[in-house]
């Protein structure tokens, strides 16, 4: 936390940082309830939707609480879910699963396809006619206040430094953005919700995190059924890796493909990207992308901890919305209506403090009124879950997963009793050695790519003479430290070729290619001495994603 200083000082009644679903629903809820009231949000992305990236299957429930006629208003949703098949691969077959044996919380009635950076997009455009107010390319880098005192607002990031931190010509310096109140909808692993959950206490277990890889193909059309949905566990993660890859059929001949790999594997030798790569080549997979076109890639890391890791939502002076706060339903690879629903939830406890007076206060109801949308509901009905398949690994895990969730669905509770996260995702990575490593095989440049050529689909933008937003908190650990131990992992775990290890005068040097940075935030939760930390760059930097 920091105070305002010699900056600039600007008011608005709300500020939210980050226009992804949860901070513009509660933008838009805001506005909806009280047209007077000044909204302002801030993203770091160059435009809207710029570093959205999801699967994406979306439960329609949250934007019909927002919205209700968004298919009157046209909003850009893809086409209705036809078949969702779950699977289980091995390197050789594909075992589908009957749909009656799959419990009712994994199903989603009346799912769309969706692209969510286009969906963002759209409500961009309904919040600003609504009267939001959305400055792009501008970086919260830290919350207006004392330490430990309520959150009065944000500080926003300066324009126009060097690799030294010091000002180029056209520098501009950030400002302090002061509000009554201050909603944190960051995504995963958001900086500044990082900082305020350690500065006030809110965290309750730890949080669990996947990095979710994925491209979008051009297909032929008689290969495409729009619709289509299939989700897949098993190969070619093995049994003590969790995780699972997703195919789905978009509108126009798109295919969505990825693979989420849960960030608390042990290997140290593991690549998810090259895992990722993989799983294309499988007989499931590959059949479908022959003759395709690869159009977009990215990658960023979701929340996994569910209900258990849900942080206190409310501090003084504001709240933690979205994936900020972790409402994805892991087993369901669901979070676009939580996201929503929480952005409602959070708005209406703050248009009634506001209502009466108040300000930077803690509003005691804001969790409440959160997960009384259905989101705590949802997700204590699939706690165990993930605490199973990280125990049990994925095929037991699975199994007792799919036992405690029908067990559940009929009789309202769970033998097992509440399970709970113990570590942080970093804990418990193996010393090299310890196992063989792994190897991969070069790509083909046809279904199978390196990171090189993957990133370049990210459309990145990084001024190159900026001050590195990937922090050391001591640069000799990497080689110190994690190469005898563990080999260095950040370039495998890295799925954009941020990290390397190289020679440098005859001796092993640590670089980091920050220009190259995906924002995906997997160093800053898997680096196993926590050394790393990522911070936002200049904004308008990262990547600028297209149909993701």
């Amino acid at each position: 936390m920091a105070e305002a200083g010699n900056r600039e000082s600007l008011s608005t009644d709300i500020v939210i940082v980050g226009a992804g679903p949860s901070g513009l629903a509660a933008a838009i809820r805001l506005k909806q309830r009280h047209p007077e009231l000044s909204v302002t949000v801030v993203e770091k992305a160059a435009e809207v939707g710029g570093h959205i990236l999801s699967g994406a299957v979306m439960d329609p429930i949250g934007l019909d609480a927002l919205i209700p006629d968004w298919r009157l208003k046209g909003a850009p949703v893809g086409p209705d879910v036809t078949t969702d098949t779950y699977h289980f691969l091995t390197a050789q077959h594909d075992f589908a699963f009957p749909h009656a044996l799959i419990p009712p919380q994994m199903k989603t009635p009346n799912g769309v396809i969706v692209s969510l950076g286009n969906l963002v997009r759209w409500l961009g455009e309904q919040a600003a006619e609504l009267g939001v107010d959305i400055f792009p390319m501008t970086a919260a880098v830290d919350v207006l206040g004392s330490d430990k005192g309520p959150v009065r607002g944000i500080i926003t990031g300066d324009l126009g430094r060097d690799h030294a931190g010091n000002p180029k010509p056209g520098f501009a310096e950030g400002i302090a953005l002061e509000a009554k109140y201050t909603l944190i909808a960051e995504g995963a692993r958001g900086s500044l919700a990082k900082k305020v959950i350690a500065n006030h206490r809110l965290e309750r277990e730890p949080q669990k995190y996947g990095l979710g890889i994925k491209e979008v193909w051009e297909i032929p059309a008689d290969r495409h059924q729009p619709g289509k949905v299939d989700h897949y566990l098993g190969f070619p993660l093995d049994n003590g890796t969790a995780g699972g890859g997703f195919v789905y059929h978009a509108e126009d001949r798109k295919l969505y493909v990825g693979l989420v790999t849960y960030l608390d594997y042990k290997d140290p030798t593991l690549s998810p990207f090259d895992e990722f790569q993989r799983f294309k080549t499988h007989k499931a997979v590959a059949p479908l992308l022959e003759g395709a076109t690869r159009i977009s890639y990215g990658a960023r890391t979701v929340t996994a901890g569910g209900w258990q890791s849900i942080p206190t939502l409310a501090f003084a002076g504001g709240g933690l919305i979205g994936c900020a706060a972790g409402f994805m339903n892991a087993p369901r690879l669901k979070a676009i209506h939580n996201a929503i629903l929480s952005g409602i939830g959070a708005a209406d406890a703050v248009a009634d403090a506001i209502a009466k007076g108040r300000q930077h206060d803690i509003i005691k109801d804001l969790g409440h009124r959160v997960l009384a949308t259905g989101i705590g509901r949802e997700l204590q009905g699939v706690s165990n879950v993930k605490p199973l398949w990280s125990r049990l690994g994925t095929v037991v895990g699975a199994m007792a997963g799919g036992a405690d969730l029908w067990w559940r669905a009929i009789f309202k509770t769970s033998l097992l009793g509440p399970l709970h996260h113990k570590h942080q995702d970093y804990v418990g990575l193996r010393h090299k050695g310890q196992r063989p490593a792994r190897s991969y095989a070069k790509p083909d440049g046809k279904l199978t790519f390196d990171r090189t050529s993957s990133v370049y689909l990210a459309n990145l933008a990084h001024d190159e003479d900026q001050p590195v937003h990937l922090k050391l908190a001591d640069p000799a650990v990497p080689v110190r430290d994690n190469l005898p131990l563990y080999g260095e992992p950040a370039p495998l775990y890295c799925p954009a070729g941020v990290y390397e290890v190289a020679e440098e005068g005859g001796a092993p040097g640590f670089r980091i290619h920050a220009a190259n940075c995906v924002h995906c935030k997997t160093c800053d939760i898997k680096d196993p001495a926590q050394n790393i930390t990522w911070v936002p760059p200049e904004g308008g930097s990262g990547p600028n994603y297209s149909g993701m």
